[in-house]
């Protein structure tokens, strides 16, 4: 039996991303640690932005990143989904994101109530600026952001946050 996807267990494939095949490494360190899927953080981990490894072959093509709260401003009564908290564009294969163009600044989360997961998604673009960034943070969704922008979903990966002094409680 196959094992089940964990971007399908912790629901990104539904709430953020259809379901796609990733083709392309990515690994997000956080405080020089590479982070697997459901890994548990709290605000003051995510306070700088992630380091964001990207896979592939070839130098000439390029990849957006978007990291996305799937759960703003709380997992009960997720109205701002997604929360755009960063975006990187142009970033080449076989680099990391700070070889790209930051589009939208990264802005640090601060999950208020419930346990929030934080979505990065990379995409693989048709060409270097080809991506147009959004206007606003809040309600940014990342099935359109990539279908206006002709891209395509690669890698994405998660991360489980909630606030300082959070003691566990449930998702809904």
């Amino acid at each position: 039996m196959a094992r089940e996807d964990p971007l399908s267990i912790g629901g990104v494939i539904g709430d953020v991303l259809n379901p796609f095949t990733s083709s392309v490494s990515l690994t997000v360190s956080i405080n020089n640690r590479a982070i697997s899927n459901g890994y548990e953080l709290r605000p003051s981990h995510v306070v700088n932005r992630p380091r964001v490894t990207v896979g592939g072959e070839d130098l000439r093509t390029f990849y957006t990143l978007v990291l996305v709260d799937a759960d703003a401003p709380s997992p009960s009564n997720p109205v701002l989904r997604e929360y755009l908290h960063w975006m990187v564009t142009d970033i080449p294969a076989t680099t990391n994101a700070s070889f790209g163009r930051e589009v939208v600044v990264y802005e640090s989360p601060q999950p208020s109530a419930g346990i929030h997961r934080l979505v990065f998604v990379l995409f693989q673009q048709l060409g270097r600026d080809t991506v147009i960034s959004p206007e606003l943070r809040h309600n940014f969704n990342s099935r359109n952001f990539a279908e206006n922008n002709n891209l395509t979903p690669v890698a994405a990966a998660y991360v489980n946050c909630q606030r300082e002094r959070g003691c566990g409680g449930r998702r809904y």
